[in-house]
């Protein structure tokens, strides 16, 4: 009985990711924004006079060339199957019209900021309309233009009446790309202490064998078949966010384009966010949530008057923030690392054009104040409040 037990046991993180999800969420922290139904409606008894937001770039041209190129260089001259022929012109497709353009903003990526922003004007006009509006961003084109594309829209809403600011460049750095310059993440980061963890749970979980058979009729001499799944992956999961759609990703099965995402969703998991190999992840988000915290302390104490605060990053930026915070579903730890998935999942926390929004409303009859946090324009909840006291969210923050 205690064999069964233990066997019961070992199999239950394995039982916890057995959930095949759609072609979509498969493209992870490649996904298009996923925009909200409608517009958030406060309490009448409270009013918006404030909003700290930090938002990813949106979607993009795949960032490196390096992935496409691999895949093509095994592929090419290879005895391949039907299907092996529609993967590799689907790769050679995306790198056809990413040429000159690896990494760049694209008209999707612009869509979901101006998207974004024009619901932000929609539902508090009264923090956009002859107000201060202040923006930084990364020094990175996408960001850059992410900001542009979101400001002009508030700009075209204020109609001459108000202001605003922007400003983008290294000097950012310690807010938008801290995962750059603090130096004990940037050595962590090279060591990868995960790796022995990531390693295993690949090895048990890659559909490699799989997609190879069904791509080579033979396989060329010295293919590394975890690598070249994994390089397949990434080149079908970054085309929805150049506008293709599912259709590239809709090439490998539900079970083999669920097990790669999961791989990929792990690796940004240890890398990116506080787990029990190590909480500098989360940490070095520090100067970040210290900023929003004193942003919104001087604006109640009337030594800010921005009433829209813009911040403009990558999804490096929001995974790290949103682990320190401990926001429900971006912050979970556990020695199953097979349940990862079903806790933390990259296609939730940080899709293109992700954002974080800290909303600081007044209450006249009381005097107090109390944020709402949103995340991807969706309302979170912390110990079942949606409506925080300012002091009471704030110990928790600084804690």
């Amino acid at each position: 009985m205690r064999k069964i037990f233990l066997l019961l046991l070992a199999a239950l993180p394995l039982l916890a990711s057995a959930e095949l999800r759609p072609a979509n969420e498969c493209q992870g922290s490649r996904m298009p924004y996923p925009e909200p139904d409608s517009l958030i409606s406060a309490p009448d008894s409270l009013i918006a006079v404030m909003i700290n937001h930090v938002g990813r770039h949106g979607a993009r041209y795949a960032t490196s060339p390096k992935h496409f190129a691999d895949v093509v260089d095994v592929m090419t001259g290879a005895q391949l199957t039907p299907l092996g022929r529609k993967v590799l012109d689907s790769v050679n497709n995306a790198v056809t019209l990413t040429d000159g353009h690896w990494g760049d903003l694209d008209s999707l990526g612009q869509a979901e900021q101006q998207g974004i922003a024009r619901r932000l004007c929609m539902t508090y006009p009264q923090l956009v309309i002859g107000q201060d509006v202040r923006a930084i961003s990364s020094y990175v084109g996408r960001c850059i233009a992410s900001m542009d594309a979101f400001t002009q829209t508030v700009k075209r809403f204020q109609s001459g009446l108000g202001s605003l600011q922007t400003a983008s460049g290294e000097q950012f750095n310690d807010l938008v790309r801290f995962f750059q310059v603090d130096s004990a993440y940037v050595q962590w980061a090279k060591e990868k202490p995960y790796s022995p963890e990531l390693k295993d749970f690949t090895d048990r979980t890659t559909p490699a064998e799989t997609l190879c058979d069904r791509i080579f009729k033979k396989r060329p001499e010295g293919l590394d078949p975890v690598k070249f799944a994994a390089d397949v992956y990434y080149c079908l999961s970054t085309q929805g966010a150049m506008g293709l759609g599912t259709t590239a990703m809709e090439l490998m099965t539900p079970e083999e384009m669920n097990r790669l995402w999961e791989i990929d969703n792990l690796r940004q998991y240890f890398s990116r966010t506080a787990t029990t190999v190590s909480a500098l992840p989360a940490e070095i988000a520090a100067p970040l949530l210290n900023d929003l915290i004193q942003t919104t302390d001087d604006f109640i104490a009337g030594r800010l008057k921005s009433t829209v605060n813009l911040r403009f990053g990558h999804a490096e930026t929001l995974m790290p923030l949103l682990s320190l915070m401990r926001l429900p579903g971006c912050y979970y730890l556990t020695h199953y690392f097979d349940t990862v998935s079903s806790h933390w999942q990259t296609w939730n926390v940080v899709p293109m054009a992700s954002n974080l929004q800290m909303i600081l409303f007044y209450s006249p009859k009381s005097g107090n104040y109390y944020v709402r946090i949103d995340l991807n324009e969706r309302p979170i909840s912390i110990d079942g409040m949606t409506y925080i006291p300012w002091p009471r969210l704030r110990a928790f923050l600084m804690s």
